[in-house]
């Protein structure tokens, strides 16, 4: 019982590197894809006057989407390894973070 308790303490520093590096790649897939897209290197900016409301809420759109994915992605992967090195799931409750 008290390897359950301890365990979000040794799941945050494992969970903190998971989420710099899942921030810095969904960043650079982001940028991957937004230039697919739209054939331009920068995705438009919500206070960018020249640009227009569909094509700043579909960056967002597009980027929101990468973000969440590459977000459950590395947490999913950090709490089966912490599982797998453990024996135990990271959380106690089942619905996780959110």
């Amino acid at each position: 019982m008290g390897k359950k308790q301890k365990l979000p303490l040794v799941y945050q520093p494992v969970g903190f590197v998971f989420g710099w590096a899942s921030g810095a790649l969904a960043g650079m897939a982001f940028r991957k894809v937004w230039k697919v897209v739209r054939h331009e290197d920068d995705a438009p900016d919500a206070l960018d006057r020249d640009r227009g409301w569909g094509e700043v809420l579909l960056a967002a759109a597009i980027q929101g989407a990468i973000f969440a994915a590459v977000r459950s992605a590395a947490d999913r992967t950090g709490a089966k390894a912490i599982e797998r090195s453990t024996g135990v799931w990271p959380t106690k409750e089942k619905g996780g973070r959110d």
